[in-house]
C-alpha cells in the first residue's frame, strides 16, 4: 500500500509564507506526476501546481509568481513553498501523486489534506 502525509499547514498573517510538505511512502516503483489542489470553504477542489517527473510545472494564475512547487526524489517528497500569502489562500490544501506500484498498478493518491489560514 501508499500513503501520503502532509505536514506544514498552520495559521500566519498576510504576506508572510508557509512551506507544505507531502511525503510518500509504501510499495513504490516509480512515482510520476504530482500537484497541489486546494479546497476553500464552499467551493470546488481546484489545482494549484503540477509538476512531471520531467521537470515541467504549471501553476493557476492566482499563484503564479508567488509559489512554487519542487521535489527531491530521494525523499519520495514533494514540496509547495507559498510566499505573499494572502487572505484568499485560505484553504485545505491536498497533495495527489501518480505512482507505480511494486505489483506494477498505476494509481492516483492523496494525501490527508492540510488547513492553511491566512489572516488580514
Amino acid at each position: 500500500q501508499v500513503q501520503l502525509v502532509e505536514s506544514g499547514g498552520g495559521l500566519v498573517q498576510a504576506g508572510g509564507s508557509l512551506r507544505l510538505s507531502c511525503a510518500a511512502s509504501g510499495s513504490i516503483f516509480s512515482i510520476n506526476a504530482v500537484g497541489w489542489y486546494r479546497q476553500a470553504p464552499g467551493g470546488l477542489r481546484e489545482l494549484v501546481a503540477a509538476a512531471t517527473s520531467g521537470g515541467s510545472t504549471n501553476y493557476a494564475d492566482s499563484v503564479k509568481g508567488r509559489f512554487t512547487i519542487a521535489r527531491d526524489n530521494a525523499k519520495n517528497t514533494v514540496y509547495l513553498q507559498m510566499n505573499s500569502l494572502k487572505p484568499e489562500d485560505t484553504a485545505v490544501y491536498y497533495c495527489n501523486a501518480r505512482i507505480k506500484t511494486t505489483r506494477f498498478i498505476v494509481d492516483d493518491y492523496w494525501g490527508q489534506g492540510t488547513q492553511v489560514t491566512v489572516s488580514s
